[in-house]
């Protein structure tokens, strides 16, 4: 099965799976959210091979597909374009655009030794029109559908409709919107496949999706100046800049179709750039038991700073609490002194209780003097800290997902 992926959140493009159900160029271009769903698995399951193709057989042709405008109410009701053995070359062969014409269709064919790669060849160049202007980073594409699988977007959205839209999207990561129209065996050794897409449809159903988006980052944002000024607004930011980046991919594609672009679209940066000044505004009050000379409270203050936050203030609502341990290590017959430092570290909101982030090592270190031996304890210590903490702390904010 070959998996076009260009943001792992295809969800138009999978709605876009109406054209692939049968529509010719006169179908209608409305497609109610029931269909485009339905639509989308059962075109990504047939170009996956699944339906309509015997497994034993893959080069077999089967029954025509009926045309006009069919829903797909069932994926298994899906059936394989029939190749076509005429001796007389089709037109689109040679020129895809003296069939399809580009005012009303986005299409490319492809050729190979057997029909499936024909038809794999065919929907890669249909992708590569869109070149890289329609992929997301992957981080991205991977945050934006672990929290649709994960239900984090469902409360964030005004309808079900809107819901249904954003997780069809989620689901897809293949080409779906691209239909094999035709399909044509030159007799000798050669098969010859085109994949279109209806640009009307695909417009209509971009845009919508556009708005879902829009509508959740709409309600994302909105929360009073103390909600805002947390990790949850931070959160909330954070994916709404997802959730941007996703709808310009969306954007890009309709600019390369030629369809006008909707209102409002706002790249993730301007989120980001407003996640970043909502650290500035959060105290985080630092403790540390049996520090010494303040080295462990410094390299953790440092690498919250690093980030962005503000240490130090009273009754802050975040707190890292930090425990130490120093004990003797003793082994015999070896003259040097050893020293044991364990460490604890919880990241605590202290509104709930919960530990937001656990940190926990211990280390042991030698020299001649018991002293000097818990120096050096110390000062590994305060090495780990700060190759280690500000990256684990990155890492569990790049994870944050706003909760409703």
């Amino acid at each position: 099965m070959l998996k076009l992926k260009f943001i792992g959140l295809l969800l138009c493009l999978s709605l876009l799976a109406l054209g692939a159900c049968g529509s010719s160029p006169q179908a209608d271009n409305g497609a109610s959210a029931a269909e485009a769903q339905a639509a989308a698995q059962s075109a990504l399951d047939r170009l996956d091979g699944q339906v309509g193709r015997p497994k034993d057989a893959k080069n077999a042709p089967s029954q025509q597909q009926p045309s006009g405008g069919q829903s797909a109410s069932s994926p298994t009701q899906q059936q394989q374009t029939t190749a076509n053995n005429s001796k007389t070359k089709p037109a689109w062969v040679d020129s895809v655009d003296s069939v399809f014409n580009r005012s009303q269709y986005v299409a490319a064919s492809g050729n190979a030794a057997n029909r499936d790669m024909a038809e794999k060849n065919a929907l890669a160049n249909l992708t590569a029109i869109f070149g890289q202007s329609i992929k997301a980073d992957q981080t991205i594409t991977n945050t934006y559908q672990e929290a649709v699988r994960n239900g984090v977007t469902a409360g964030w959205t005004d309808n079900i409709a809107m819901q249904n839209t954003i997780k069809t999207s989620a689901s897809m990561d293949t080409l779906v919107g691209a239909e094999i129209k035709e399909v044509w065996f030159d007799s000798k050794s050669t098969y010859y496949a085109v994949a279109v897409m209806e640009k009307a449809k695909t417009a209509q159903l971009y845009n919508e999706m556009i708005k879902a988006n829009q509508n959740m980052i709409e309600n994302l944002l909105k929360m009073n100046q103390a909600d805002k000024n947390s990790l949850e607004g931070y959160s909330r930011y954070q994916f709404a800049a997802i959730v941007a980046d996703v709808n310009i991919t969306y954007g890009n594609l309709l600019q390369v179709i030629g369809s006008p672009l909707p209102a409002g679209l706002i790249k993730g940066d301007n989120y980001r750039l407003e996640a970043q000044n909502i650290t500035k505004t959060i105290p985080v009050m630092i403790t540390v038991k049996n520090d010494k000379a303040g080295r462990i409270q410094s390299a953790f203050a440092k690498a919250f700073s690093d980030i962005g936050f503000r240490s130090g203030g009273i009754n802050s609502r975040y707190n890292l609490n930090v425990d130490i341990t120093v004990s003797p290590v003793e082994f015999p017959n070896n003259v040097n002194k050893f020293a044991r430092i364990e460490l604890g570290a919880n990241f605590i909101d202290t509104s709930d209780k919960s530990v937001l982030l656990p940190y926990n090592f211990n280390s042991r270190e030698g020299h001649s003097t018991v002293s000097e031996a818990e120096n050096r304890a110390y000062m590994a210590a305060e090495r780990k800290i700060n190759d280690e903490y500000k990256i684990l702390l990155l890492d569990y904010m790049s994870h944050l997902l706003p909760k409703r």
